[in-house]
């Protein structure tokens, strides 16, 4: 069916139960017409003779999302990065059937979030999701891209930085003075645990085990950093027990299936639910110990600590939970001291000679 709006041409018809419904950007009806047919032997032409591929391939984009990530949350834990990433290609895409998005529709999406200032490393994560969606289509868009050198935007090498000692110093300072009872103990527990910021807020009391001085990560961002085990050393080990005073003054009693730290503002009131964010407290004692840097740095900090005393690849990738030696060596900053030191050694060392000889003659001589 053809009808104006605004003296624009539109057509409106439905293929395989689904609507099609857009404007011709024309005046004319003769052309409406021809691009009305035109649209329909696109559609025919995306068919395949497999049925559930004929299907995919006339639905929104935004229908097959919804089943993708209903799957997704069955098979994985890790919903937070997916359902966000997808959401955004919804978002642009959605409204979209598949057999409609090709190259210049991947190319175009990447423009569109470079425009609203997303990081080139998330576009292309986007972009990954979007191509699994789109199922045997978007493996060739994939293929395409690729050979064209325009799949990836180019991404920062240099994710982080470590904290320098007496940054580190200051901030702790700081978070005991923090008004949120949670920094007190979630600022250690960064520091000197290396858990993310959403291991951190997920904790609970069940995990800690005090008397044999570790405790276990539950769900997280990675597999390799699910359910790992860290020791507790002796300042993260008087932070804990601070907290848990404090809790039992708070709450009474503390109950394993409880979390550390508990859901309130202004204040910790529910302990059957976690903190929903860290983020204000931790810009307050960022700011008052005068350093810059992301919450996530701390990681950064503790495994190049870790290295610079040196623990071995397996054991930092043991306690921070990286798969892949490649992952770790983004983390891994040598820090001036450390450099300046390694060098300064081989001026104070003293020398020796691989030829005795000559030991026996400095020694006659002398």
């Amino acid at each position: 069916m053809l009808f104006r709006r605004n003296n624009i041409w539109w057509y409106d018809f439905s293929f395989r139960n689904q609507r099609v419904r857009e404007s011709t950007h024309s005046r004319s009806k003769t052309v409406a017409k021809e691009a009305e047919l035109q649209r329909r032997r696109d559609l025919e032409r995306g068919i395949h003779n497999i049925t559930e591929v004929q299907q995919n391939r006339i639905r929104a984009l935004a229908d097959i999302a919804d089943q993708y990530l209903a799957d997704y949350r069955l098979r994985y834990r890790g919903i937070t990065f997916a359902e966000y990433a997808v959401g955004h290609v919804v978002r642009l895409l959605g409204d979209k059937l598949v057999v409609d998005i090709d190259d210049a529709a991947v190319l175009q999406y990447q423009s569109d979030r470079l425009k609203e200032s997303a990081a080139p490393k998330s576009i292309n994560e986007e972009v990954r999701f979007l191509l699994t969606l789109l199922g045997d289509s978007g493996e060739l868009i994939r293929a395409r891209l690729r050979k064209k050198k325009k799949l990836k935007l180019p991404a920062r090498r240099k994710i982080g930085k470590a904290y320098e000692p007496e940054e580190t110093h200051r901030m702790r300072d700081q978070s005991r003075d923090s008004h949120s009872p949670h920094m007190r103990l979630a600022l250690p527990l960064a520091i000197n645990a290396g858990m993310r910021d959403a291991e951190i807020k997920a904790l609970k009391w069940s995990q800690i085990h005090l008397d044999k001085q570790y405790l276990q990560v539950g769900a997280s961002k990675t597999p390799a950093g699910e359910g790992r085990t860290i020791p507790i050393n002796s300042a993260l080990h008087e932070a804990i027990v601070e907290h848990r005073a404090w809790y039992l003054k708070k709450f009474k009693e503390i109950r394993p299936d409880w979390y550390v730290f508990p859901f309130g503002k202004p204040r910790p009131q529910d302990p059957s639910r976690h903190v929903t964010t860290l983020k204000t407290a931790w810009k307050t004692v960022r700011k008052r110990a005068n350093v810059t840097g992301r919450w996530h740095d701390h990681r950064h900090t503790l495994i190049t600590q870790l290295a610079e005393n040196g623990a071995g690849e397996e054991t930092i990738r043991q306690i921070v939970g990286h798969v892949s030696k490649e992952v770790l060596r983004d983390y891994l900053h040598v820090r001036m001291k450390a450099k300046r030191d390694a060098l300064e050694s081989i001026v104070t060392s003293p020398v020796q000679s691989d030829n005795p000889g000559d030991q026996q003659r400095e020694n006659t001589q002398t």
